[in-house]
């Protein structure tokens, strides 16, 4: 009898600890990974949410806007405009960020023909119009300031009421939808108008 104890006894230690150390694979992954989470926390790293995904700003600007839903278009110009190495640098850069709508507002066949090998060049020159040099969060963004952007023309900065908008060099606006998307290597401001060049 004393026997048969000491064996039930012996199967019930050994599942206790086939329980405990399944526990402890399970866990200590989860744990680290909190612990991972908090220390990004406490590094004060904040994400923001663009097109449904966190911009984290240990990521570079073209890594994190390849995940914005809002923001295939653009992608797919920078990458037809050969600006990924570019905006994947050190920068630091501003960039205030077309979403898709923005694109669309754009007369139809637009997009589709600015992204064809020969329009290169001019895909280019508008996309590096909405590209800063330095980082501007939205309190360096004071109305009134010109902007002199990698294309080389002029952004003029309105601010009144808390609200950002840009006047591009044909004299349209652009509005400042999400503000201080901070990256790695500079800043995001999502806008809702493509901006374009006078020439």
């Amino acid at each position: 009898m004393s026997k048969l104890n000491s064996t039930r006894t012996a199967f019930l230690s050994a599942a206790a600890l086939a329980a405990m150390a399944l526990t402890v694979s399970v866990v200590a992954p989860v744990q680290a990974q909190d612990k991972t989470m908090k220390k990004s926390e406490m590094s004060g790293e904040k994400t923001v949410m663009v097109g449904g995904a966190p911009m984290y700003r240990t990521r570079n600007i073209v890594e994190n806007a390849v995940n914005s839903k809002d923001h295939t278009t653009l992608v797919a110009a920078v990458k037809a405009a050969g600006l990924v190495d570019t905006l994947s640098g050190k920068g630091p850069f501003t960039v205030f960020a077309p979403t898709n709508a923005a694109f669309s507002k754009l007369p139809a066949g637009t997009v589709e023909t600015l992204v064809k090998p020969e329009n290169k060049a001019t895909l280019t020159k508008i996309l590096t119009y909405h590209v800063v040099p330095g980082k501007m969060n939205a309190s360096d963004l004071a109305d009134g300031k010109k902007l002199k952007t990698v294309e080389g023309e002029e952004l003029t900065v309105k601010n009144a009421g808390g609200k950002v908008t840009l006047t591009d060099a044909k004299g349209e606006t652009s509005t400042v939808t999400i503000a201080d998307v901070n990256q790695s290597n500079g800043v995001i401001h999502v806008i809702d108008t493509v901006l374009m060049p006078k020439s």
